[in-house]
C-alpha cells in the first residue's frame, strides 16, 4: 500500500469518525431535550470587558510564573 493509499484510507476513518461524533451529539441532545449543536460553534458568546479589574480583589495573590510581589523570583 502507497503512502497516498494510507493517507485516503485515514482520511476517509476521519470523516466517518467526525460523521459518528455528530450523530452521537445529536441522540444525546435529543435525549435530554437540547438542541443539537450547530455546526460546533458555540451557541453564544460571552464578552470580556475592556476595563481593568479590581485590585482589590487580588491582594493575598502571587503573580503567575513571577512569584510573590514582595519576594524576588527564584
Amino acid at each position: 500500500m502507497s503512502v497516498q493509499d494510507e493517507l485516503a484510507a485515514v482520511k476517509r476513518r476521519l470523516q466517518d469518525l467526525e460523521h459518528t461524533v455528530e450523530e452521537l451529539e445529536h441522540r444525546v441532545g435529543t435525549e435530554r431535550g437540547a438542541p443539537a449543536p450547530a455546526s460546533g460553534r458555540a451557541e453564544s458568546m460571552v464578552t470580556i470587558p475592556d476595563a481593568p479589574y479590581d485590585a482589590g480583589k487580588w491582594t493575598d495573590v502571587d503573580d503567575e510564573g513571577l512569584g510573590a510581589r514582595d519576594h524576588h523570583a527564584p
